[in-house]
């Protein structure tokens, strides 16, 4: 088919469509992490974060590709998770900057806004590395230069294919994907969201082979309805709100009294779209589900009977959930204006309930949930650094892989805020030891750095897939034990892959092990671990601890 220009309506359909593709894949982008640790969080944070972005265009009225591109900006950039997260909002950042005076697009504003996108991208990034989302992005660029067509549903079709041929050149650019056999994580969401960007536009059905099932579209679209009023502005005049009933409505096609329509994609979805916004409609051959904000819930479920019976409705009447939030925000700001602010917040993000007690008990002041298995967004941690009432803050990210959200969050806070790079929950409680209440926000951030240095960090989890990484045959099922992110020792025992695993890390200035147990462990295994490792030096001190951290049996930090 042939498409000459793109409007809003178009756009959105294609960001809805990205949204639904990533979310459908994430799984599989997961299991494309190196490491073959149950913890690949790539395709998760790049679902969620477009998920964000999407949530912010389909609550835009606009009639602008270039408004709606600047909330798909601003909606990443805030829903930003992990590096993959915040390197595809700084993509879109690129591209919102090139056609944000743009109604509609054509051929030449997609090209320049591509390329314009991967400038963004690789200037984001401190030490651009080849081989991951960035080459992709480039062969995007490079694929909308080289492409002759200025039908747009053409042109995309060369962009999936530059897109496509650049995520194999991955393996070739980075050793250790060769090694594993695998492409860029990274990169092959970005594929998708290209892919679905060109379903649309040549009028596929979105990702065929990978489509959601019913419990997972009503997880979607519930996950993303509780979204939407979460980030709602608190004090949004209920009567302001234009479209009033969030519907959400289920249909099983071509059953019923009522069928008159067989059914077609898009007739259904523009009637819905003459009806309100916020319209998510997604179907396969037996369903269709349809989530949209509306003044006629009734005209939505007729429309819905023309075409099956309904199997599920729910309608919310969202200016009294408006307010709720105005109430509950009155009293969150009461119980504010009442406590005196601290001088320093210490935020720290960790992965289970005793390791957040543990870090309390340290001295940290606000705790943020997340970290290798669910990184934690821009906006999250933009919350907890507005919330904590204090005049500074100072940011434990515990994961390299939050350094980029967490800088990020620090430029857009209302108070002065920085981070001390810690890539291990270990290296967080060791860095929390040396901060000094009485002492500068600058001064404590650089103590803090400095200790960095006098912890090795060890963790021990199972392996999920044979493979063989720097030398060492992985199997599966076995357990790991990696020391400051190298795999060192494997074993079919838990307890004797953590004792080997803290023998390579001892040295003769070792005085201190601790070791936190997490959910895959338990406190008779921890003080087995404890009892073989005196033996081996009985001035060491060995501490345990329960950390109820996911996916890492062990938790070892040697100082």
């Amino acid at each position: 088919m042939s498409v000459s220009n793109i409007t809003s309506s178009k756009f959105n359909q294609m960001v809805q469509a990205a949204s639904v593709t990533l979310k459908s894949n994430s799984k599989f982008i997961n299991s494309l992490n190196v490491f073959p640790v149950p913890d690949g969080d790539t395709g998760t944070n790049m679902s969620m974060s477009f998920e964000s972005g999407a949530k912010y265009v389909e609550q835009d009225s606009s009639d602008s590709v270039g408004d709606l591109a600047q909330s798909l900006s601003k909606g990443l950039l805030m829903g930003a998770r992990g590096n993959s997260g915040v390197i595809l909002s700084q993509i879109f950042r690129g591209f919102s900057k090139s056609v944000q005076d743009k109604k509609e697009l054509k051929s030449e504003d997609i090209v320049e806004a591509f390329i314009n996108s991967a400038k963004t991208a690789y200037n984001s990034v401190m030490k651009p590395t080849e081989g991951t989302i960035l080459t992709v992005i480039k062969g995007i660029a490079q694929a909308g230069k080289e492409s002759k067509h200025s039908d747009l549903a053409d042109l995309f079709d060369d962009l999936y294919n530059g897109a496509n041929m650049a995520l194999q050149t991955t393996p070739d650019l980075l050793a250790v994907l060769k090694e594993v056999g695998v492409v860029d994580s990274g990169g092959q969401g970005l594929v998708f969201v290209i892919k679905a960007f060109s379903d649309v536009l040549n009028n596929r059905k979105i990702d065929e082979s990978h489509q959601p099932n019913s419990g997972e579209m009503n997880q979607m679209i519930d996950a993303s309805h509780e979204q939407s009023n979460e980030s709602a502005q608190g004090k949004l005049n209920p009567s302001d709100i234009k479209y009033g009933y969030c519907t959400q409505i289920m249909v099983r096609i071509g059953l019923g009294q009522q069928v008159k329509y067989d059914f077609d994609y898009d007739k259904f979805y523009e009637y819905l779209a003459k009806l309100g916004d916020s319209l998510l409609v997604i179907n396969d051959d037996e369903i269709v589900k349809v989530h949209v904000h509306t003044e006629h819930p009734g005209k939505v479920l007729a429309w819905g009977q023309l075409f099956g019976d309904l199997a599920n409705v729910k309608v919310d009447n969202m200016r009294l959930q408006q307010e709720d939030i105005i109430e509950k925000d009155e009293k969150k700001e009461q119980a504010d204006l009442k406590s005196e602010p601290k001088e320093t917040a210490i935020i720290s993000i960790v992965s289970g309930d005793g390791l957040g007690e543990l870090f309390s008990s340290l001295g940290v002041t606000d705790i943020i949930k997340g970290g290798q298995t669910m990184n934690p967004s821009t906006q999250d941690i933009v919350n907890a650094i507005n919330n904590s009432n204090a005049k500074n803050a100072i940011i434990l990210p515990n994961n390299g892989n939050i350094f980029m959200a967490a800088e990020q969050a620090t430029q857009v806070v209302d108070i002065p805020a920085k981070i001390v790079h810690t890539k291990t929950l270990q290296q967080g409680l060791t860095s929390v030891l040396s901060f000094n209440p009485t002492a500068s926000l600058d001064d404590n951030v650089n103590e803090m750095e400095d200790t960095l240095d006098t912890v090795k960090s060890g963790e021990v989890t199972y392996a999920v897939r044979d493979t063989n990484i720097n030398g060492v045959d992985i199997k599966k099922g076995h357990f790991m034990g990696i020391v400051d992110g190298d795999i060192k020792v494997t074993g079919k025992n838990s307890v004797e892959t953590t004792v080997n695993m803290v023998k390579d890390m001892l040295d003769e200035d070792s005085e201190v092990i601790t070791i936190i147990y997490g959910k895959e462990s338990n406190e008779k295994d921890a003080n087995k671990v404890k009892s073989k490792l005196e033996t081996i030096d009985s001035e060491l001190e060995v501490e345990v601890h329960e950390g109820d951290q996911p996916v890492y049996s062990f938790l070892i930090s040697v100082e």
